[in-house]
């Protein structure tokens, strides 16, 4: 338990680096600030590696080095022992969409079956993942508006926005098909419908 506990400490620290790594990017900045490379470097180390480097002074750079991290923070998930593998990708390696002026952003994609054949826990998986794609949108769109509202670059802030959306209305959809066909041995409900607009 101390274990799972440490590992989304863990995930949730990423989750704030890749939100600073996005703000800088939404102000133009090229370069990652030492705050945010000695930051990163800090969460190598507390993933168990050791004496990293300290991380490329890009924000590109930066920005791959901690979604790394994180895959393999979700890989180490003990719920998911067969965690997504994508289609001419190694595994572990995050997909990528390009959105504009080659800005890049990370798509989701929902986890496989469980190998134990655990539906429930899977569905637990499943719904996690579209939380997740619906929290990265509303970031993204609080982003674009602030954006709008600042005038900067709010073209490119609303084309990551609806990246994000389209991601998390596609995992939407596909979970709704899984629970639709787990329906007849798992009574319906459940809350991925919850924020259907």
């Amino acid at each position: 338990m101390a274990v799972e506990s440490h590992r989304r400490v863990l995930l949730a620290e990423s989750d704030y680096l890749l939100d600073d790594v996005e703000t800088l990017r939404l102000h133009d900045e090229t370069e990652a600030p030492l705050r945010l490379r000695e930051a990163i470097r800090a969460l190598q180390i507390r993933l168990g590696r050791r004496n990293p480097p300290l991380p490329p002074a890009t924000l590109d750079a930066a920005h791959g080095l901690v979604f790394a991290v994180q895959q393999r923070l979700m890989a180490a998930n003990p719920a998911n022992p067969r965690p997504v593998r994508h289609a001419n990708r190694p595994s572990g390696q995050p997909v990528f969409t390009i959105v504009r002026e080659d800005r890049r952003w990370k798509v989701l994609t929902l986890p496989p079956p469980l190998a134990s054949g655990d539906d429930a826990a899977w569905m637990e998986l499943v719904e996690s993942t579209v939380e997740r794609a619906w929290d990265r949108w509303c970031y993204a769109h609080h982003q674009a508006t602030r954006a709008a509202r600042l005038r900067t670059r709010p073209q490119l802030a609303l084309a990551v926005a609806d990246a994000a959306w389209s991601n998390y209305w596609l995992l939407l959809q596909d979970a709704e098909r899984i629970m639709e066909r787990l329906s007849a041995a798992r009574p319906a409900g459940g809350n991925l419908g919850a924020r259907r607009r």
